[in-house]
């Protein structure tokens, strides 16, 4: 039973963030590189994304839990997510430009709807019920493990396909590699042998009851971890939205050398890292490492904003990385071990809102204020565009630094008994 569950953990959420990725980034690239070379199309495409997750998941959440189910979410909820990929590019026959964006936009936040109710909502929630406070930073490890090898896949062979083959024959092979890591996991998943028993009572009912007052004081800890996770994503997606598009255009690195980089980078201090990141989060416990996480990133990001040379870029890439880990590992595995037992669906939801609402609405807004204001102008393909400069990493960097204020007053708390490491 251990080995089938970690199967359906590891294949459904390497599916999952093979989805993510191409949608947190390589949508972002083929609406600027084919369609529209502005910034703002982008922060645009990000926010309305945001929201679309935020409210799918508290809603798909809520519903998961009301009906004792998570299986089905998750098994039919993949191959739906997996379609939705492969309809993006045919973006690109709409004329006028203008509405070509706004069409991807729409698609873009359709993905997002399958998505967030598959994995958002019923993985986070499933994880949780499959787990417990003194293994649950392992499986987040495992997670993260899955999270950077999707990662790796997609930058290491996004170069060659985009240049040799174009984005739809990328965003085909993309499609199906979530459709079978989907099915794989979903096939392997099993219902939690826990009490998530059907409810009859309506699905706003249950969200109000989960924002009143005293939910939020007996839930005051899940808030702070919560807050911080709002803080570093938001921080985090100053930059990261234009990542791609600041090494093409501003360090001139062709699109094949970025893709080596950013998978040497993630070979090191995703893959390598996020098992031991897991251990410590349950030998250590999951604050201290959290904010080790906090101080390693803001440092390595400031030095990133300097680098020039692939070497350099490279190095300071993969600390960055390390950091990114080690904060997911254990800021997930810390939020899961305050959900409340008979809402996890729910308040996978509620991680998502602070976790993509809070964070990728505000954060590239930010980011393209920064490019806006310090930017380069420059006709990219015909058309007038901005290109990010290294202000995105450095405002990052100091923004990032407001997480430690949460972490200060959270608790390792499970069920108001000490959690291990504590």
């Amino acid at each position: 039973m251990k080995t089938r569950i970690n199967i359906s953990l590891f294949f459904l959420g390497l599916g999952g963030q093979i989805a993510w990725a191409i949608e947190n980034q390589f949508f972002n690239t083929f609406l600027y590189d084919r369609i529209i070379p502005d910034p703002r199309y982008v922060s645009i495409m990000v926010a309305l994304s945001a929201i679309t997750a935020t409210i799918t998941a508290i809603v798909m959440g809520a519903f998961s839990d009301s009906i004792g189910k998570r299986k089905p979410f998750l098994l039919y909820g993949y191959v739906a997510w997996s379609v939705s990929i492969w309809v993006i590019p045919m973006a690109e026959w709409i004329k006028p430009v203008l509405l070509a964006a706004w069409v991807v936009i729409f698609l873009d936040s359709l993905m997002t709807f399958f998505g967030s109710t598959s994995y958002d909502a019923v993985y986070n929630a499933y994880l949780t019920d499959v787990t417990n406070d003194t293994n649950r930073g392992k499986a987040q490890g495992l997670l993260s493990l899955a999270t950077w090898l999707a990662l790796l896949l997609v930058y290491g062979t996004s170069g060659p396909i985009v240049e040799k083959c174009g984005y739809f024959i990328f965003f085909g092979i993309a499609g199906a590699l979530v459709l079978i890591s989907g099915i794989a996991g979903g096939i392997a998943a099993i219902e939690p042998q826990r009490a998530i028993v059907p409810v009859n009572e309506s699905l706003l009912k249950r969200i109000k009851q989960s924002l009143n007052t005293q939910a939020l004081r007996q839930n005051k800890n899940l808030l702070y971890v919560l807050l911080a996770i709002g803080f570093w994503g938001m921080a985090f997606n100053v930059f990261f939205p234009y990542l791609l598009i600041y090494l093409k255009h501003f360090l001139k690195v062709d699109i094949a050398t970025s893709s080596v980089l950013i998978a040497i980078s993630i070979l090191v201090g995703g893959i390598l890292a996020s098992l031991p990141a897991g251990v410590l989060a349950d030998k250590i416990g999951r604050k201290p490492i959290a904010v080790f996480a906090v101080i390693l990133i803001s440092a390595s990001l400031i030095a990133f904003s300097f680098a020039r040379s692939p070497i350099t870029i490279g190095i300071l890439a993969t600390m960055w990385i390390i950091a990114q880990t080690i904060w997911m590992t254990a800021t997930g595995a810390w939020s899961k071990d305050l959900f409340p037992e008979e809402r996890r669906g729910e308040f996978a939801g509620y991680f998502t809102l602070f976790y993509v609402a809070f964070t990728m609405i505000p954060g590239p807004l930010i980011g393209a204020v920064v490019a806006d204001k310090w930017g380069i102008r420059e006709i990219i393909d015909g058309k007038p565009g901005i290109i990010p400069t290294p202000e995105i990493f450095q405002v990052s960097a100091i923004l990032i630094l407001i997480t430690i204020f949460p972490l200060l007053f959270a608790k390792e708390l499970h069920n108001a008994t000490t959690a291990k490491g504590k």
